[in-house]
């Protein structure tokens, strides 16, 4: 048996590299994209990206608790680069590979404006947002609302999910008229999927600038350096760019 499958690789029959899983943990805003890149890298690699989803600082604290993940997609450049630092990700392996927007969404048409003036008029109960603790784009809401001086005034209106997709659900089930989510939450080749938005001007908050970066348990794993480069290859960046990140 050794011998036929020898036989076939050498002939290009069968793949002398075989297929493995790598475990990837993935900011709760690349959670859609990221499904649709870990199906066509299974289909052209034969390797399957098993994810986990969550919030950036949380992935950084089981990290470092020893949590098994192999490749970490960020929400932002200083986690992962905090890592690489600190032994926990390989150097030179870390690079950017989206940037993300935040938008000002509700799940009804109408209520949000395509200025953001409704921040400023404030009609409304609540106003969702990640923990700007653990997530870059909590964070990015914070330093929004502060830089157009509104914050004081909406601080007992805002509620805090624990990641971007539970700010998200605060939105779209109506517990929240409306909320800081991640534009690839609410956009897809190149339209808003529902509701009424503010994509705000990067100028308005800190470039959320997303890094990967192999972790010490993807050292030497095919799979994991596979992923890796296939994020920046045509089809994972075509992916990228519908939900309207920048790269």
């Amino acid at each position: 048996m050794k011998v036929l499958i020898s036989l076939l690789a050498a002939i290009g029959l069968v793949s002398p590299v075989l297929a493995d899983e790598v475990k990837v943990a993935v900011a709760a805003n690349f959670t859609a994209p990221m499904q649709k890149i870990a199906a066509e890298f299974e289909k052209d690699t034969g390797h399957k990206a098993v994810v986990s989803t969550g919030a950036t600082g949380a992935f950084y604290a089981q990290i470092k608790n020893g949590a098994p993940f192999e490749v970490f997609l960020s929400a932002d450049d200083e986690t992962p680069a905090k890592l690489e630092a600190e032994g926990a990700g390989l150097k030179g392996s870390r690079f950017t590979y989206a940037i993300g927007k935040l938008v000002l969404w509700s799940a009804k048409a109408g209520v949000v404006d395509d200025k953001g003036a409704v921040l400023k008029k404030g009609d409304f109960a609540k106003l969702a947002l990640a923990n700007p603790k653990t997530a870059p784009y909590g964070a990015a809401a914070i330093e929004l609302m502060k830089k157009q001086g509104v914050f004081d005034s909406l601080q007992a209106k805002i509620v805090q999910g624990e990641n971007i997709s539970q700010a998200f659900q605060f939105v779209s089930t109506g517990n929240a008229e409306l909320g800081f989510v991640a534009l690839s939450q609410v956009w897809q080749d190149g339209a808003l999927k529902s509701g009424s938005a503010w994509i705000v001007p990067a100028s308005e908050y800190t470039p959320i600038r997303q890094d990967a970066i192999l972790l010490g348990n993807g050292a030497g794993k095919p799979a994991a350096e596979a992923l890796l480069k296939y994020l920046k290859g045509d089809k994972a960046l075509a992916v990228i760019k519908s939900y309207g990140y920048d790269i």
